[in-house]
């Protein structure tokens, strides 16, 4: 389960701090599929940023599977991040340099979750699951956009993560591809029961998610047998 419990996060502007993110308690259980909404400059990219630990939180805490995640060092951080979290990013952040089987091998070799001698071959299996078989050996600037995004998707999923977080990952694609990309996140999430967070505020994305949580105010389709609390 992922647990946060009073959690705030403030910057500080100038003379002034300001507060991007107020949880007061919010928790998911192992296979849940969310879509955080909020519009732009709500925190969502935040609230990831600090569920990942890639930022620690003002005051509260960040537990996930009894760890205290906002506890650790920015060492152990990193550490439990490589082998428990996969990121689709806004931005994708493909290295272009690498084709994309080397995109998908690099963090195996982080997280050391797959053994050294089946990497390649999972990375090119995985890459055939998003549709991207005849594609290995491309480098990321010669594929479409919603290419690039399959292969984000297959990136953030190749050491079999429990918590999957991605940030506006549609926001650049037509209709058929964000359908596409969402039903590939949730089915690869599905297939190893992690937890799905989905930032978002494109309304074909949401409507295609069980549960959907507002930064501001909880929306309609809440499942309570998987979700607690509330964004504040």
């Amino acid at each position: 389960m992922l647990e946060l419990n009073q959690v705030r996060k403030d910057y500080r502007d100038q003379s002034q701090t300001v507060t991007a993110v107020v949880i007061d308690k919010l928790c998911v259980k192992a296979g849940a599929q969310l879509a955080l909404v909020g519009p732009s400059g709500s925190g969502k990219t935040t609230l990831l940023h600090l569920i990942s630990g890639l930022l620690t939180p003002t005051s509260g805490e960040i537990i996930f599977a009894g760890t205290n995640i906002s506890g650790m060092s920015e060492r152990w951080r990193d550490s439990w991040r490589a082998t428990t979290v996969g990121y689709v990013f806004q931005r994708l952040n493909l290295l272009p340099s690498l084709n994309i089987v080397d995109n998908l091998l690099l963090p195996m070799s982080f997280a050391g979750v797959i053994p050294e001698q089946e990497r390649r071959q999972w990375a090119i299996k995985l890459l055939g699951i998003v549709g991207l078989a005849d594609r290995i050996n491309s480098r990321p600037q010669r594929l479409s956009m919603g290419e690039q995004q399959r292969v984000a998707i297959a990136r953030a999923i190749v050491n079999k993560p429990r918590l999957i977080l991605a940030d506006e990952p549609t926001a650049s694609l037509d209709h058929d591809n964000s359908i596409l990309v969402i039903e590939l996140l949730r089915q690869l999430a599905q297939e190893n029961n992690s937890i799905l967070l989905v930032a978002t505020h494109d309304r074909q994305v949401i409507d295609q998610f069980p549960q959907v949580y507002s930064l501001g105010r909880t929306e309609g389709k809440v499942n309570t047998g998987a979700v607690c609390g509330s964004l504040a």
